[in-house]
């Protein structure tokens, strides 16, 4: 007996996730995610999927970021109609996610004068097929083939995936690995039971700074940008990043160790996944956090917050007088709120902007971080002034020793034949595999875009 495994997206690039693993009676993939960069997505302009949708049986989710998740409406809307497996923070996380895509894939079409990859009614069609499965759980997501997740420290829900089929052969997806240890989730748990393992590489050729490093650095860069008089912008992804920064926020002004300027939080998707933070912290955060939420009730709240959910309470932020701190999306400057006040505040020098997560080749928040004097933004070139402050290390994924430690722990069950370093730049995936050959001294291949490989309890080979 054999699984096939596919890469029809997540080779050769950060975003754009999808796995088929095909076993002798079903068919599963692992995430259906939209690709990002140069634009806010590049879906609309996207063909076919590369097999044949009907055919799919199953669907397991890995996490609820976009570039897991994001076509899966599109995936309904050619004749999916498989169940959607996925962790319960992680339900919850995607259907906010994905209705919060469908405004803003239908103003990218129209910019394209294209159709847009997906609408309203594919999206409610797609949460009625989401069921949710627990970490630690062994279930049958289609005849002939199980699913089993296990934490990976990356968001709130995130997990990777292994595959078995009846005659024990398994296929694991990482999906992303955290950035472990997390001041909020549990670290990563190895996956050392799988014949041929997928994993990320994002950062496989980078080192983060150690977290008390960065959060001092976080501190005193916001310390100055604040001593300026000016606004400090900080483009976050809605989703783990908003999070931990207000938790850093939150500790800062606690400990007296910043002033006490107001704080706009100007994104309703990262105000609501803050609430499903707030919701499932109790039963997923690590100890340590669920002891520090139960004395503090919030672990995300201070007296100078203010939360701007809709567009007139955004414009009133304009009202509040320099210094002040305004969060919003897109994280890449891609899109979103952040744009608008971009445009507005980084031909001032006493802007700064804060960069603290990762930006895709192409981006706007790409093209800033390398020095950019101006950048496109909403169709509009905008002369760049402002400060750039670039925070490393801020990141949900693992840098490249703890990618190397996931590695050595999957490889420590002498079952898995082959890594698939994956999930990556190009020049991250080698990198990481030429140091899992160098270091450990197994086998590790760089996947290509459409490549098929057949797994056995033997060998791994490609077809």
């Amino acid at each position: 007996m054999s699984l096939r495994l596919s890469f029809y997206g997540g080779a050769g690039k950060v975003t754009g996730s999808n796995f088929l693993i095909e076993g002798a009676r079903g068919r599963v993939l692992v995430d259906c995610g939209i690709e990002q960069g140069a634009d806010f997505c590049e879906a609309c302009v996207y063909g076919p999927f590369p097999y044949e949708v009907k055919t799919i049986d199953a669907l397991v989710l890995t996490h609820a970021h976009l570039d897991h998740v994001g076509r899966i409406p599109q995936l309904v809307r050619r004749g999916f109609r498989g169940k959607i497996f996925m962790t319960p923070p992680t339900k919850d996380i995607a259907e906010l996610i994905l209705r919060d895509s469908v405004g803003i894939l239908r103003q990218d079409a129209e910019r394209r004068g294209a159709e847009p990859l997906y609408e309203e009614q594919d999206v409610g069609a797609a949460f009625a097929l989401f069921e949710t499965l627990e970490y630690h759980t062994e279930k049958e997501i289609t005849p002939g083939l199980t699913g089993y997740l296990r934490p990976t420290g990356h968001i709130l829900g995130s997990s990777s995936v292994r595959i078995k089929d009846e005659e024990g052969v398994t296929v694991a997806v990482t999906g992303d690995i955290g950035n472990s240890p997390s001041p909020l989730l549990p670290d990563w748990e190895p996956v050392s039971d799988a014949d041929a393992l997928v994993m990320e590489s994002v950062y496989g050729d980078r080192l983060h700074p150690p977290h008390e490093e960065r959060v001092a650095l976080l501190r005193d860069t916001l310390k100055r940008a604040v001593g300026k008089g000016g606004t400090v912008l900080i483009p976050a992804f809605s989703l783990e990043r908003t999070q931990l920064m207000l938790y850093e926020l939150s500790n800062f002004f606690a400990a007296g160790e910043l002033p006490k300027v107001p704080v706009f939080l100007d994104s309703p998707l990262a105000i609501r996944v803050t609430e499903v933070y707030e919701k499932w912290g109790p039963t997923y955060f690590k100890s340590a956090a669920e002891e520090e939420m139960k004395k503090e009730k919030s672990l995300f709240e201070f007296p100078f917050l203010h939360k701007t959910l809709s567009h007139a309470e955004s414009r009133e932020i304009e009202k509040t007088p320099n210094p002040k701190i305004i969060i919003a999306g897109a994280g890449m400057s891609h899109g979103g709120r952040i744009g608008l006040w971009e445009a507005k505040h980084l031909p001032d020098p006493s802007t700064t902007l804060v960069i603290v997560g990762y930006q895709a080749p192409g981006s706007p928040g790409r093209r800033m971080a390398e020095g950019a004097s101006s950048v496109r933004l909403n169709g509009h070139a905008v002369r760049l002034r402002a400060k750039v402050e670039i925070l490393e290390g801020w990141s949900a994924h693992a840098d490249r020793d703890e990618l190397l430690k996931f590695a050595e722990a999957a490889l420590s069950g002498k079952r898995t034949k082959a890594i698939f370093t994956a999930i990556g730049e190009p020049s991250a995936e080698r990198f990481l595999a030429q140091r899992i050959h160098d270091y450990l001294g197994e086998r590790a291949i760089v996947p290509e875009v459409g490549e098929t490989w057949e797994i056995t309890k033997d060998s791994v080979k490609k077809v």
